[in-house]
């Protein structure tokens, strides 16, 4: 099928029946499992660290296995499964996470779990690294950005409610059931993902390009830049909330909670104004966050004042993942699976890079608030690679 005829069987599908919601909730909740996959052990420390008597640190790791599962796996996965179906490479790495929150749940040795971690972040790598390509090709050029939006609902959410929900089922019934639960999910999704979500084709021998020429197309790493220093603001702040929080008076679950709403609002918005404006949207929202980021440095605006800061903070990263991978598959066209799995990678790298970036800044006896003058830089970087980087973030309509 080529382009063009492709293009004409997306707009038919979505003129007979209405944007394809079913399918792109369908990728949404991949997402969302992923992620929550992810977060959830955080807030199951005290119960991992008395069941599998080891420590709460110890217990930490099943968090960390996972993000270098992702980190390590998502380059090499995607190549090797450019030629498949999408679909099915969907419903491999979903499966994948059914399986390996299985052997989580089950496995009576803390090495087995950390072998089932790792591979399980290898198959949400799997995962993001098909979702954008997914996501753009079950829709025409015009909405492309827009099914990206819906698709990324499911992250906010995964962030917002992992650690609350790892926390609350724990207090309940075993840890062990907790993963067993999530593999039920994963079942019940792939059920989901096999009836709703069309067949998509994978990427045709001839149309390869090694990954070193994808990364070269105009506009990729300057994207890629922009991601990376962007999650890396947004991970200081965000790893470090509860002592950004401490001296303002506002309470880190009523702060967590805040974000999480804001970020559901913020790419929710993102949706509508994402295919019309693109390049004023990433620096609207860089914008929001560079100003939430100078407010967390000033912890005298008090409770109220930070909780307007956080909120502005999540409005403005909220829809940021759809709007870099949005502006990344614009760029890498027929390549966009292979430059999402660069992306996949950058992201993680920020993720880690967070933790430690800001751990480096306390560790120099540096005040609280240089956490938050540390992220307003990095968003300022951010600002000036997007206002330099007309080719990769185009002014005007995209498509247009």
């Amino acid at each position: 099928m080529t382009a063009a005829t492709e293009a004409q069987a997306q707009t038919r599908r979505v003129d007979r029946g209405g944007f394809p919601w079913v399918a792109l909730l369908a990728l949404a909740a991949a997402g969302f499992l992923a992620i929550f996959t992810e977060t959830i052990p955080a807030g199951l420390l005290p119960q991992l660290s008395a069941g599998l008597g080891i420590s709460e640190s110890a217990a930490g790791q099943l968090v960390t296995l996972y993000a270098i599962g992702s980190v390590l796996a998502a380059i090499p996965l995607v190549a090797a499964t450019r030629r498949a179906s999408r679909k099915k490479v969907l419903l491999v790495a979903v499966l994948t996470l059914l399986v390996f929150n299985t052997v989580t749940a089950l496995a009576p040795w803390y090495a087995l779990i950390l072998v089932a971690r790792f591979v399980a972040g290898a198959a949400a790598a799997l995962v993001w690294g098909v979702l954008a390509g997914c996501a753009r090709r079950l829709v025409p050029p015009a909405l492309q950005g827009r099914a990206l939006t819906v698709t990324g609902i499911g992250q906010p959410i995964a962030l917002a409610a992992g650690v609350p929900l790892g926390a609350l089922a724990g207090s309940l019934v075993d840890w062990r059931w907790v993963f067993a639960a999530i593999s039920v999910a994963a079942a019940l999704l792939a059920a989901w993902i096999a009836v709703a979500v069309p067949d998509i084709p994978g990427q045709a021998s001839s149309d390869h390009m090694p990954l070193r020429g994808v990364i070269l197309l105009p506009g990729i790493r300057a994207v890629l830049l922009v991601a990376l220093v962007w999650v890396l603001a947004h991970n200081i702040l965000y790893t470090y909330i509860a002592p950004l929080l401490e001296p303002t008076g506002l309470r880190l679950d009523i702060g967590l909670a805040i974000f999480g709403i804001a970020s559901f609002l913020g790419i929710t918005a993102t949706g509508v104004v994402i295919d019309r404006a693109l390049r004023g949207t990433v620096l609207a929202v860089l914008v929001l966050m560079g100003a939430a980021g100078l407010a967390l440095a000033h912890p005298a605006l008090g409770a109220l004042g930070i909780a307007g800061a956080v909120a502005i903070w999540g409005a403005g990263f909220g829809g940021a993942p759809a709007l870099l991978q949005t502006a990344l598959a614009d760029r890498a066209g027929e390549h966009t699976d292979a430059a999402q799995s660069v992306f996949v990678t950058v992201f993680n790298a920020a993720v880690a890079g967070g933790g430690l970036v800001g751990g480096l800044v306390l560790t120099a006896q540096a005040p609280v608030a240089a956490l938050a003058w540390t992220a307003v830089g990095l968003v300022a970087v951010a600002i000036l690679a997007v206002v330099c980087g007309r080719r990769a973030f185009p002014p005007g309509r995209r498509g247009a």
